[in-house]
């Protein structure tokens, strides 16, 4: 079909993609863009961190819709955490900082993309990103083991270079690589 901008040949999910306050958070943009090119229908709520380091307007340009930011967005009268949830075939979050992989473990429902997880019947892929020295710390341990034990499936960290100037582990997978760790969930 001329001018589209999707590939027919895959079959379209409904996804929601959660980016959580982290400077990978520009990665992200390379992730819904490539999710969206294939095929599927991408949402995308942004932590109110998150737009600190990207834009709305971005993720508005790539899949045609405005980023879900605000829990008592009006455009969803039983809220958005109700609402994305649900038919969603997959959730990805990317990046998934030590604060929103603390909340999630823990069953916290205290902002958007805590209360859109626990409200959420998919599965769930998380992609973290951090520093190393919190990536090691025995609570954020702690709690990927926690969510693993709960059934998310964790992609990554690299080692590579981070944004406090060092190297080492933290880094968040690249696009494709999340994408190749979502496949089972998106065939």
């Amino acid at each position: 079909m001329a001018g589209s901008n999707t590939n027919p040949s895959k079959c379209s999910k409904k996804l929601v993609v959660g980016i959580a306050g982290g400077i990978a958070a520009y990665k992200s943009a390379m992730l819904v863009s490539k999710l969206v090119q294939d095929g599927h229908n991408v949402s995308v709520v942004l932590s109110q961190g998150a737009t600190k380091f990207v834009g709305p307007a971005t993720f508005a340009a790539l899949t045609g819709k405005a980023p879900v930011i605000d829990p008592f967005d009006p455009r969803f009268p039983l809220g958005p955490h109700i609402e994305l949830a649900v038919n969603c075939d997959l959730f990805i979050l990317a990046p998934a900082t030590a604060r929103v992989i603390a909340g999630c473990a823990l069953g916290l429902a205290n902002d958007l993309l805590t209360t859109l997880y626990l409200n959420l019947e998919c599965p769930v892929v998380m992609a973290p990103a951090m520093s190393g020295p919190m990536w090691e710390k025995p609570a954020v341990v702690r709690n990927v083991e926690q969510l693993r034990a709960d059934g998310v499936h964790i992609v990554g960290p690299e080692n590579g270079w981070l944004s406090c100037r060092r190297i080492g582990p933290g880094r968040m997978s690249e696009p494709l690589s999340i994408i190749e760790a979502c496949k089972p969930f998106l065939e």
